[in-house]
């Protein structure tokens, strides 16, 4: 028994040899399958648009610039991203989240009101006791208002006011300025302060006799109205012939002492300056009481105090909102839309721009990556991306105030827009008919770049390629 195990052992074993030895076998032929096809990426599209910003990239003129662009159809779609999702600096563009706000919110028709009070009745051609202007931030007061104040006082039989011109300013509350604006811009006329009492913006004109030579002193030849109690430190200089206006005023709230420096062209004769008025509230007190006096109306400033002036004597409103709007798109003045900005915080009692955030967003735009330190873009703090930017167009001008909206921008050539500008910043945001008969709406947004030029011919390409879709 044992004898056949191990016969049988070793039979498996020989069998199991016999099969490690045997010849390998032919593996299997190898299929060669087809390549698979190329995916070619999706075409652009708009190629043009897109072939613009693409080769703009690679232009030197271009070089650490940043750029975005969105397009909106006209159903609201977005059809075109690039970089669209980035926030940049707006500059006056950011004006149009002002403006467009305000015709829904505040309505066309809405109007700043100033009033003329006294603190006692007038009595027997007389006020014993204070004329007080109460403010209501309205961006448009002019000289010829007060002038009509003064006639229309005089005709009612005024004469005489025993105590003193006030005015009363506190319907904004806060500092003239946005706390972003620049040192070099508060100066300014562009960056005149906001007040509950505006005069003539706030703003004077100063006149420079250019020297005889590049780098000779420039002589500050007068100003156009009078500001009260300021002392000028002039430092102005002679720049190149055609160098413009290289002036920078440096004031301040209520300061009393303006330093005037940097250029005027060479060869001006009589060249004009735009500066902010330090403190509104004295300047329109001190126009107002000379219209008054020139009007025949005695002011003795022998009583006077701070009671409280109840008793209105006229009331005057602005333009309506609507011709404000007009005038901010078309001169892109940054007072009159900061009044405006304000305003909108005065009557929801809350912040302006949580005002313009929740008003939007009830309307279907939840504003990413927004900053707004101003209503009107002045701020190199203000943010927004072109997609957001481009939306808002598509929203105001498709809700309630959607024809006075697009009415009231720029228009030329199938185009409403609004532009902003600044050192290394440049936007333009609206609408476009294009040849189509399509209605877009558009954001281009440029930041950081050093070539003015390249930038103009470049915009002007895209808007070229938005027209012709």
């Amino acid at each position: 028994m044992v004898k056949n195990i191990v016969i049988l052992l070793l039979a498996s074993a020989l069998a199991a040899l016999l099969v490690l030895r045997k010849e390998p076998q032919p593996l299997p032929p190898v299929v060669i399958h087809e390549t698979a096809p190329v995916v070619e990426p999706p075409q652009p599209s708009f190629p043009t648009l897109f072939s613009l910003l693409d080769e703009a990239r690679k232009n030197p003129a271009f070089s650490g610039a940043a750029m975005g662009f969105c397009l909106i159809d006209p159903k609201g779609g977005v059809v075109m991203e690039d970089n669209a999702q980035t926030a940049f600096i707006p500059a006056s563009s950011l004006k149009t989240l002002t403006t467009a706000t305000a015709l829904e919110l505040l309505g066309p028709d809405f109007r700043f009101t100033t009033t003329v009070k006294s603190t006692v009745p007038m009595k027997d051609g007389g006020i014993a006791g204070d004329l007080v202007i109460v403010g209501g931030g309205d961006p448009m007061l002019a000289m010829a208002d007060l002038k009509a104040w003064a006639d229309d006082l005089k005709s009612r039989g005024l004469r005489r006011i025993t105590g003193r011109v006030r005015a009363d300013s506190t319907f904004f509350s806060g500092s003239l300025y946005g706390d972003f604006w620049n040192w070099g811009d508060i100066g300014n006329g562009y960056g005149s302060g906001v007040s509950g009492l505006n005069l003539n913006h706030n703003r004077y004109t100063l006149v420079f006799r250019a020297g005889a030579a590049v780098g000779a002193p420039a002589d500050l030849l007068g100003i156009s109205t009078a500001l009260p109690d300021i002392a000028w430190k002039n430092e102005v200089m002679t720049g190149p012939e055609g160098s413009g206006d290289g002036v920078v005023i440096h004031g301040g709230e209520s300061t009393t002492k303006v330093h005037l420096r940097g250029t005027v062209p060479l060869g001006a004769a009589k060249f004009q300056v735009s500066g902010a008025v330090p403190d509104p509230e004295a300047f329109i007190v001190h126009h107002f009481s000379r219209v008054l006096a020139a009007a025949g109306i005695q002011i003795d400033e022998s009583a006077g105090g701070t009671a409280k002036a109840g008793h209105e004597l006229l009331k005057h409103d602005s333009p309506p909102l609507l011709e404000i709007v007009k005038s901010i798109h078309a001169t892109s003045d940054n007072h009159e839309t900061e009044c405006v900005f304000r305003m909108l915080g005065v009557k929801a009692g809350k912040a302006p721009e949580v005002v313009i955030r929740e008003h939007w967003k009830t309307r279907g735009l939840d504003f990413i990556g927004l900053r707004m330190e101003d209503g009107c873009g002045l701020a190199r703090a203000d943010f927004i991306r072109p997609l957001d930017l481009a939306r808002l167009q598509f929203l105001a001008g498709s809700g309630p105030q959607g024809t006075n909206y697009k009415d009231s921008l720029l228009s030329k050539d199938g185009l409403r827009w609004k532009g902003g500008a600044m050192s290394g910043v440049r936007t333009y945001t609206g609408f476009a008919k294009t040849k189509s008969g399509d209605e877009f709406c558009f954001a281009f947004m440029i930041n950081h770049y050093a070539d003015g030029k390249a930038v103009s011919e470049l915009s002007q390409k895209v808007m070229d390629a938005i027209l012709g879709l």
